[in-house]
This record gives structure tokens, sequence and C-alpha cells, in this order.
């Protein structure tokens, strides 16, 4: 048996009530993902053709979707209230995640973690609604206008739901270019003075990950690398605003 004071005995009682913490919040994570998969569930199909939409819009007149696999019709429109789900769900999913994590950080770490906690589950949402509505109009409309005559555009569900989420969490990573940017600053990892400099490299690498993201095709890729670009000019100067008020002792200690 461990003695009360000894330190081994304190540290096994902490990891395991953090433990006992994570789980419940986990557990309290899944259930809100699990409450806001029923009214999901039970939309499945109003979801998917919401989602559909935008390709919808841009196939010849009495084109649809086709359903090659037998439980396609299913498992799709599942498969995707299960993500909606997870996104509705989201801030309350962070949120547990937050109340885990904030009581071991500084106060000076909690004043910033939390705005940009909520900006980045802002510009993850505000990602997607810019991949719907701008980029898929004009990127299915591409795609369309390019089918060889006598080629009949049939997509598939599945593949195409895939696609739909695969540009959805490209496009709401990239909207999170900010607050990476804010938080590399903030760290002391990197300072603003630097990244202004490399401007044009961020630019290359900008695009060459657009290029790797998104469909072979210079408008989707276009899409996609110009608001990330705009995006880090934006996190530079919150990162200047953010880092310029600097207390006395602050400012006296090494940078090092």
């Amino acid at each position: 048996m461990t003695e009360p004071g000894d330190p081994g005995g304190l540290a096994e009682g902490t990891l395991i009530s953090h433990l006992l913490e994570l789980r419940d919040r986990l557990l309290k994570a899944l259930i809100a993902v699990g409450i806001a998969f029923v009214p999901c569930i039970m939309n499945a199909n109003d979801l998917f053709a919401f989602v559909s939409e935008p390709l919808l819009e841009k196939l010849p007149k009495g084109s649809n979707l086709i359903a090659t696999g037998v439980m396609s019709p299913f498992t799709t429109p599942f498969k995707l209230s299960f993500f909606a789900a997870l996104m509705v769900a989201m801030p309350y999913v962070i949120y547990q995640l937050w109340a885990f994590v904030a009581p071991g950080l500084y106060r000076k770490e909690r004043r910033f973690a939390l705005p940009l906690l909520a900006s980045s589950i802002v510009l993850f949402y505000v990602g997607i609604a810019f991949a719907y509505y701008f980029v898929f109009p004009v990127m299915f409309q591409f795609f369309t206008s390019t089918t060889p005559k006598g080629v009949a555009m049939m997509t598939d569900i599945n593949n195409y739901l895939d696609f739909v989420l695969t540009m959805f969490f490209c496009f709401g990573l990239a909207f999170e270019v900010p607050v990476a940017v804010v938080l590399l600053v903030i760290m002391g990892i990197v300072r603003v003075e630097k990244l202004k400099e490399h401007r044009g490299y961020v630019l290359i690498g900008i695009f060459i990950l657009a290029a790797l993201l998104t469909p072979p095709d210079a408008i989707s890729q276009c899409s996609l690398a110009i608001p990330m670009y705009l995006l880090y000019e934006g996190g530079i100067v919150m990162a200047r605003i953010l880092s310029r008020p600097r207390s006395p002792e602050a400012a006296k200690a090494p940078d090092s």
C-alpha cells in the first residue's frame, strides 16, 4: 500500500482522476453527437438532396446521380447524416475538450486560447460554406462543360459524397490558416517579420498544397489557394495586433 504522503500515490491518483474526467467528457461529446444524429438520420434523404444540389444544377436536363451499389441508397445518406451530426455537435465537442485542457493552462494561455478556439470553429464552418456556395458551382460547371461529346456524366452517389466530404474537410482546414499563423507568433515559434519576409515562399507552397488537395484543374486550385493566401495575410495582421501589447515584465524578459 502507498502512504498518503507518497508522491507516487499522489501522481497515480491524479492520473486516474484525469482519465476518469477525460472519459466523462468524451462520453458527453458522444452523447451530443448521438442527439444531433437523430434528426439528421430522420432527414437523411433531404440532407443528401441539399448536398447534391450544386452538381444536379449543372448536369444536363434529365440527368441524375446513380447508385451502383445495392446498399448505397441507404449507406450513403447514413454516412452523410453521421458527418452532419458531427458538424452540428462540433462546438459542444470542442467545448468538452477545452474544459478538460483549460485547468492546466496559465491565465495568459487561456486568454488567447478561448478566442482562437472559437475562431477556429467559425472559420471551419465558413470554409465549408465557401466550398458549397462558391467553389462547387464553378467547379461542377467546368466539369460538366468539358464532358466529351457522346458521354453521359453519371456520377455514383457514394463517390460524389466522398468527393464532397473531402472538399469540405480541405476547405475547412484551409480556412484555419489565420489561427495557425497567430498561434505560431504567440508561441514564439516565428516572428511576424519573418512571416512577412517569406510571403513569396508561402504563396508558392499554398499553390502546391492546393494542387495536391483539389481536383486537377486550375479553377479548383485557385479557388482554394487565393482564399488561403488572403487568410494568411489576415493572420499576419491579427498576429501583429495580438502580439503588440506587452507588459513591462514581458518586455524585460529575454527572448530566448
